[in-house]
């Protein structure tokens, strides 16, 4: 969005409320429509963590920053902003769909009866992110799931997880680990090891896409809990399917999972 547009909805008195998602963390990840809106919004509001990854694009706009728990106040504080005729910039990080601000922001605005227009910009995913860093373990069908309890009782999480191994989606595990959650990672691998041959690739990427920060490793089922101390919330893993395969080369290790061209195709 062009700022002078951004600029006619506050002379109009017309306040708007943007859920942007940023991505890895860092500005070249963003897209450009986000970016703009980033530039010329009245507020930005979002984590601390995720505000200094944007400081580059933080200058006249107010900030209002918060801690990692105070999401459902972020939220109140964006609609109530927008309500007074605000532009408003709620920050999340990667995608706002992915476990992101999107939908506790909407039922907020829901339950407020907010009368302002609301846009979701979309953001480069954390299993995209690690995904291009491993080269392409997640072309053919995928799931993605969540280890943190916090939110869904982990009875939900384990049905998942078996259900998804158990039709040998390539499965995409995020939050595996934290200060408080040390086994869910480990239970998680072994639900898989149900259906799935110790064989099949796993990546684990952290930091994705952040610069110098960004390290990965590539491995198999079986010996994945081998890095169990490795593994952080900052930790993103791809557990792979039955035709996936590691493409070890002078440049390292891939991860390919094919798409199915190898049955119709000769190349």
């Amino acid at each position: 969005m062009e700022g002078s547009q951004l600029q006619s909805q506050n002379e109009n008195e017309n306040g708007k409320l943007f859920i942007i998602g940023i991505g890895p963390g860092s500005v070249e990840q963003l897209t450009v429509r986000a970016r703009d809106v980033i530039l010329n919004s009245d507020y930005i509001v979002g984590n601390g963590t995720y505000l200094d990854q944007m400081e580059s694009l933080l200058g006249e706009q107010e900030i209002i920053r918060s801690a990692m728990g105070k999401e459902v106040d972020r939220a109140k504080k964006a609609v109530n902003l927008a309500k007074e005729n605000k532009v408003v910039s709620m920050i999340s990080g990667g995608d706002a769909n992915v476990y992101g601000m999107a939908g506790l922001v909407l039922e907020v605005a829901e339950h407020e009866d907010l009368d302002v227009d609301v846009e979701v910009l979309p953001g480069v995913t954390a299993i995209t992110a690690g995904a291009s860093v491993l080269g392409a373990p997640i072309v053919n069908d995928f799931s993605v799931i969540s280890l943190s309890d916090l939110l869904t009782p982990w009875e939900v999480i384990e049905k998942r997880l078996d259900a998804a191994a158990s039709a040998d989606f390539v499965i995409s595990l995020y939050n595996p680990k934290s200060r408080q959650r040390h086994s869910n990672f480990s239970r998680a691998i072994e639900i898989i090891k149900k259906h799935k041959d110790g064989s099949v690739p796993v990546g684990l990427v952290k930091n994705a896409l952040r610069g110098e920060s960004q390290d990965y490793i590539v491995t198999t089922l079986e010996d994945v809990l081998d890095y169990n101390d490795w593994v952080d919330m900052s930790t993103m893993i791809i557990v792979c399917n039955a035709d996936s395969r590691i493409w070890k080369s002078e440049k390292g290790e891939k991860i390919i999972t094919p798409r199915g061209y190898q049955r119709k195709y000769d190349y």
